[in-house]
């Protein structure tokens, strides 16, 4: 019993001076293994009596069952251990704040037509929706623009299923079908007022409250570099009265040009230009007289009194009823306010460059 006992302390002494589990697990070989000291007591009981068996093999099961405990004992010691260690190194401080979901926040092209709306807003400009799938006669023909009219060539289509081969459907490449689509709703409800019948092809003359709406949104045209985006957003504006002149144009223009850009010294100049649905037209060109762009001229919107032949698009009588139009880029003015010089950024999605905004 005495040696049953020396071996228990010797194992007990081995397990505590292991360090790890890759030593604890070598130093178990020498007493529980194949060729270790407690099976070899096993073996030489072979040589023994059946009383003698009885006898030796319970102590040598005592003196095994107390080398494992020390050993699952030393093990759970050694866990523990590298758990503290890890904790240790793991530390969280639970005083600091908990982190919180990043707060998101509206797109720069977003904030731009947002603060076009409030200023046209302001001077009671109505804000109109309509169909980005539109139809080849309100984004071409209504607008004075027919099939064979060269000025079609300005706009790279993408035309998409439906509609026919001499009417079919495409991506709006403007605005503008908008003033068209607004003015007939807007003629339609005030003769219905009026309680008139109308005939076939009678242009309406009689007495209303003007049209005065801007059309906000995403336009498509086949384009792609630093300054275009096959995406793209306008924001058309329209004017019809019976003594709405160029003056008046002029006017509305400058004064949102300098409330947009918070800029009473910023001067505009009115281009010569054409459009098919305006007659006289303006290119549109701001300058700035100080910071980084002061004395360019810079080109912001396309302008002009609206074509007769729209107006009778309208339902309109050309003779009675006048306007202007205008479409301007938000995409653009966007660039100008906060200083970017590449579309692109815009719609890259890096959330880097968007949080400047924010």
């Amino acid at each position: 019993m005495n040696e049953l006992n020396a071996i228990v302390d010797d194992a007990k002494a081995s397990f505590a001076q292991a360090t790890t589990p890759a030593d604890l697990e070598n130093i178990k070989a020498r007493f529980l293994g194949k060729s270790g000291r407690m099976t070899e007591l096993m073996k030489g009981m072979a040589a023994l009596s059946v009383e003698e068996k009885k006898t030796r093999g319970a102590a040598i099961n005592l003196a095994k069952q107390a080398i494992e405990g020390a050993l699952n004992n030393r093990r759970q010691a050694l866990a523990d251990a590298e758990l503290q260690v890890q904790l240790q190194a793991e530390a969280l401080d639970v005083t600091l704040p908990g982190r919180q979901r990043g707060q998101g926040g509206l797109h720069p092209v977003s904030l731009t037509l947002e603060r076009i709306e409030a200023i046209f807003g302001s001077m009671g400009f109505e804000v109109a929706q309509g169909p980005e799938i539109e139809t080849d006669w309100f984004n071409f023909t209504a607008l004075n623009t027919p099939e064979d009219h060269p000025a079609r060539s300005m706009h790279d289509t993408f035309y998409v299923e439906g509609g026919s081969a001499t009417a079919p459907n495409l991506l709006r490449t403007h605005t503008s079908p908008m003033q068209i689509r607004h003015a007939v709703q807007h003629v339609k409800h005030h003769r219905a007022l009026l309680g008139g019948e109308q005939a076939k092809g009678e242009l309406f003359s009689g007495d209303m409250p003007e049209i005065r709406v801007i059309a906000p949104g995403r336009t498509y045209r086949v384009d792609s570099d630093a300054t275009h985006s096959p995406m793209f957003h306008q924001c058309e504006g329209l004017w019809v009265g019976e003594n709405v002149s160029f003056k008046d144009l002029k006017f509305v223009f400058t004064d949102f040009c300098r409330t947009f850009f918070e800029r009473d010294d910023l001067v505009l100049r009115f281009r010569p230009s054409f459009f098919p649905f305006t007659e006289p037209s303006a290119e549109i060109d701001i300058q700035f007289q100080s910071g980084p762009l002061a004395g360019r001229w810079l080109e912001v919107a396309g302008s002009g009194q609206v074509h007769p032949n729209v107006i009778r698009n309208m339902g309109l009588e050309p003779e009675k009823y006048i306007g202007f139009a205008f479409g301007m880029g938000p995409d653009r003015l966007t660039m100008l306010r906060y200083g970017v010089n590449d579309l692109r950024l815009f719609f890259d999605g890096d959330v880097r460059f968007l949080s400047q905004f924010q």
